[in-house]
């Protein structure tokens, strides 16, 4: 199995999106990139994000990115849906060098590449969110989201 991490927006729409796709084996919601986590739940420049794990053999990394851009603006800054500020910026991060540079073809290979806002950077820092914030909308489905319905369970059951 591999792994990225997918921030856009809100964690709990990402998640719930992201464990309906082909291929993902699972996901578990949390926060990387910022400078210093502390026990109060205080994050200084953390970006929500989803861990995904998958499958490369059922799934590619380009096609996780078509699926993520089913979900995300990637002209927005710092903004998904109602969701506004750092820690709902778009990003894509990995421990594996080889995931940033598909990444970054993948979005160099775009006609608008000088226009997408998503920060691709190795993952630092990652703290897994804590238990209520785990599959949220499975457990509570009429919480906020970002993500319209029709598009996050697009995939469910396929």
């Amino acid at each position: 199995m591999e792994e990225l991490y997918f921030a856009g927006g809100c964690l709990w729409g990402v998640q719930e999106f992201m464990k309906t796709l082909p291929g993902v084996v699972s996901t578990e919601a949390g926060r990387a990139n910022g400078s210093t986590y502390n026990t109060s739940g205080e994050y200084d420049g953390y970006a929500e994000c989803v861990c995904t794990q998958f499958d490369p053999t059922a799934v590619s990394v380009e096609q996780l990115m078509d699926y993520f851009f089913e979900i995300i603006d990637p002209y927005s800054v710092n903004k998904q849906g109602e969701d506004v500020g750092e820690k709902y910026r778009t990003g894509i991060y990995s421990k594996n060098p080889k995931h940033l540079v598909l990444v970054t073809c993948y979005l160099q290979a775009r006609e608008d590449a000088s226009k997408v806002a998503i920060e691709v950077l190795p993952l630092s820092n990652y703290v897994k969110s804590d238990d209520e914030h785990q599959d949220r909308l499975t457990l509570h489905p009429n919480d906020y989201c970002h993500i319209p319905k029709n598009i996050l369970y697009k995939y469910k059951d396929e």
